[in-house]
């Protein structure tokens, strides 16, 4: 499919996209350019016929495909370099959970001819680092893949996506971090700030509650073992929208609040009842298993 592949950034990723590539044998040869030393020796495990970029430079003009995997607060210092570099024929794409910003980027900064296809695979975990990457992480989820008038491009990517996985579907850069503000950023920073409020909670009454974690904050605590990094650069490149979400989830929380301190039964039964009505559709679109303990084995 392609003759040479860079990947930037190889952490939990980056290094699942280099598992599927080197599996469904994507490319005859693959770089990678990590400025982590402990990655990299994390990641000559993987396979000993990769090649170890330093740096963006003239080296980098003949590979065929470039896909951006660092955190992205480093996404505009790395593409204004591959900018100076890449070829016409270059694509490149990136993994952020955020395009509207980027899209700024490459409107007003960037050679019209560099062929950057923007990309969001939904595909994840808690864990970080190329030791935790699989080749199966994309597998059957969705990539989002922003519109653009380069359709051979565009087609090329989505192949390229496809081909290690996953289910496509072609968004707006507006629409996209609209719809994820809500279903993936707030839930974050939701998951972030009651493990906070968990922690103020035990100082505050000096017990040790920790311990007694039921379910919900268990299953809190895995989402917000979550990459730091990653998640402020999130919350930063998407703040118009983050702020519109949590205004309104603040909202509804001053309304439950409100429920429960004057006993509001048949409002709060009506709210926690078309609760379970999201559940379901998640489970008849097969965003998750219909076992209990979401499919857990017991621990």
């Amino acid at each position: 499919m392609f003759n040479k592949i860079l990947i930037i950034g190889c952490g939990l990723i980056g290094s699942s996209i280099l598992r599927a590539i080197i599996d469904k044998k994507i490319s005859k040869k693959i770089y990678i350019l990590e400025k982590s030393k402990k990655n990299i020796s994390k990641i000559k495990k993987i396979n000993s016929n990769l090649k170890f970029l330093n740096k963006v430079d003239k080296n980098v003009a003949s590979i065929n495909f470039v896909i951006l995997c660092t955190p992205m607060s480093e996404y505009e210092k790395i593409i204004l370099k591959l900018n100076n570099f890449l070829s016409p024929h270059t694509l490149l794409t990136d993994v952020g959970s955020t395009k509207k910003n980027l899209l700024k980027l490459k409107n007003k900064k960037l050679n019209k001819k560099l062929n950057w296809i923007m990309s969001h695979p939904i595909s994840g975990s808690e864990v970080s680092g190329p030791e935790y990457g699989s080749k199966n992480l994309f597998k059957k989820k969705w990539c989002i893949i922003i519109e653009d008038k380069n359709k051979k491009a565009l087609l090329k990517i989505s192949k390229f996506w496809k081909k290690i996985g996953s289910k496509i579907v072609f968004m707006q850069s507006d629409e996209h971090d609209k719809i994820f503000s809500m279903t993936s950023h707030l839930p974050h920073l939701i998951a972030y700030n009651l493990i906070k409020t968990a922690q103020d909670f035990q100082k505050k009454n000096k017990k040790n509650i920790i311990k007694f974690s039921a379910g919900g904050l268990r299953d809190f605590s895995r989402t917000a073992a979550s990459n730091e990094i990653m998640w402020r650069d999130v919350f930063f490149s998407n703040k118009s929208n983050m702020i519109k979400v949590i205004e309104m989830f603040t909202k509804n929380l001053n309304g439950l609040k409100k429920n429960i301190k004057f006993s509001e039964d048949k409002k709060l039964i009506k709210i926690l009842k078309n609760s379970k009505k999201v559940r379901k559709q998640i489970i008849e679109l097969k965003q998750d298993v219909s076992k209990p303990d979401f499919g857990r084995k017991n621990i």
